[in-house]
């Protein structure tokens, strides 16, 4: 639907002198020069359509029914955007109005919302859509500079991430972990619900605390790292793996567990011939258990790096704003002295790092970058 602009020079409705949304809306006159293009096409597909089918077979029949529904995905938000705008020049011109201008500035509020709201709703639906992002999600959480705060870092990452899918209604289950109590070398976490990746999928890259160890007697400030890296889920359909590619090799656990640890070989590693990709598990105490799940997340690393590697040849001549998840990047910074919360991909501080750290101001994080994502994956298509 984007491939075609329509003639002229781009345009937009006209917003009052002074209005907050003069320069301040995300949509620019090419998106609304697209916008009024898929609205021309929508009328004219729905006029095509009441008239004279007569002549159609069912094959053009059904791709002109899918245009038009593709269509108005876009065109019925964006009627509703203009009546908003219509609404705002009324309700700016009642703030001249001594009487009325209490009543217009709380109105004028609530509807400078609704547009925000509006203008997500049309850029989300002009973007082309990934069904990896309504999968559910592969989450490895691993200590990285830091030592053993960076452990005890990765370990308040991990229980971040299972309040915030508790908060969603999602499932949260942890398929391997190698720990020494609450320090955490190594989590990966399967994540499971409707919409999962596309809420995770920005969380990948290099996370940093800085803070006072619990066991820092001088009072100083250390600085730790932990990588966060998020998979979409795949499924047999997505990935098929042939047996005579994968070797299996089993070895005893180490580390605690019980009696089973060290007395059985119920540890499992299994390697990808043809990529090199090597995943061990030994969670479980059952040798089957232990491989379902090393499989689970053999699948979950070659879907990604193949769904990397269309991004890669789609976007290659393009400087993204938001990082691609690479785990060199930095990407978060939670300061705990100042109680802040810095995403660096967007320059986006929040003030409330005990909610950030139990799931409930995380939201507000993916959703501005959301919106950013969404306006670079846009700008891309111009």
């Amino acid at each position: 639907l984007l491939a075609s602009k329509a003639a002229g020079s781009p345009s937009r409705p006209e917003l009052p002198p002074g209005s907050e949304l003069a320069g301040k809306s995300n949509l620019t006159p090419q998106i609304h020069n697209k916008l009024q293009f898929l609205q021309k096409k929508y009328t004219d597909l729905a006029q095509q359509l009441s008239g004279d089918i007569s002549q159609l077979d069912r094959q053009e029949m059904a791709r002109l029914s899918k245009e038009l529904s593709d269509a108005s995905n876009v065109v019925e938000p964006y009627k509703r955007l203009l009546e908003q705008y219509s609404e705002l020049i009324e309700l700016q011109q009642m703030l001249n109005t001594p009487s009325l201008r209490s009543m217009a500035q709380e109105e004028r509020e609530v509807l400078l919302g609704s547009i925000a709201a509006t203008e997500q709703e049309i850029i989300s639906a002009l973007l082309p859509k990934d069904s990896a992002e309504q999968a559910g999600a592969i989450l490895e959480i691993r200590a990285g500079t830091g030592g053993d705060e960076a452990s005890l870092f990765c370990g308040d990452l991990l229980q971040m991430y299972e309040k915030y899918a508790l908060l969603r209604g999602w499932k949260f289950s942890t398929v391997s972990m190698i720990n020494d109590g609450e320090r955490v070398r190594e989590a990966i976490a399967q994540v499971s619900g409707r919409g999962v990746f596309g809420k995770l999928m920005f969380e990948s890259g290099v996370h940093r605390v800085q803070r006072v160890p619990a066991t820092e007697t001088q009072g100083r400030i250390h600085t730790s790292t932990a990588t966060v890296a998020v998979l979409p889920q795949a499924t047999h359909v997505h990935v098929d793996i042939k047996e005579s590619d994968l070797r299996i090799d089993v070895f005893r656990a180490s580390g605690k567990g019980g009696q089973h640890v060290n007395t059985t070989d119920s540890a499992v590693r299994v390697t990808h011939l043809p990529s090199g990709v090597v995943v061990e598990n030994q969670q479980e105490r059952s040798q089957i258990q232990n491989k379902e799940k090393a499989l689970l997340i053999l699948r979950a690393r070659l879907y990604e790096r193949e769904r990397q590697r269309l991004a890669n040849e789609r976007r290659a001549s393009r400087n993204k704003l938001i990082g691609s998840g690479d785990r060199s990047e930095k990407c978060r910074t939670y300061n705990y002295a100042q109680n802040r919360v810095t995403d660096h991909r967007i320059n986006f501080s929040l003030y409330d790092i005990e909610g950030f750290m139990n799931g409930t101001a995380l939201q507000l994080v993916i959703d501005q970058l959301r919106i950013q994502h969404d306006l670079d994956e846009l700008a891309s298509m111009e």
